[in-house]
């Protein structure tokens, strides 16, 4: 399993909190993901082979936020 934290920008509520930790957590591949909002970021702990950072980036701005480098 690799780790991966991803600067989620425009995250401003608990809501937002929990609207990114589902799109993360439903991609395959994904084992855990902590997402915080003070610094706005996602920790993801996730399976390189069935999963990867562009993929996980895509599922944060459909649900409308962005994801920094």
């Amino acid at each position: 399993m690799n780790e991966i934290v991803l600067p989620v920008n425009g995250m401003t509520c608990g809501g937002c909190v929990s609207s990114v930790q589902k799109v993360l957590s439903a991609l395959p591949g994904v084992a855990s993901v902590e997402v915080s909002l003070t610094p706005g970021q996602a920790r993801v702990v996730y399976d390189a082979a069935k999963v990867d950072r562009a993929a996980m980036a895509q599922a944060v701005v459909d649900a409308g936020f962005s994801v920094g480098e």
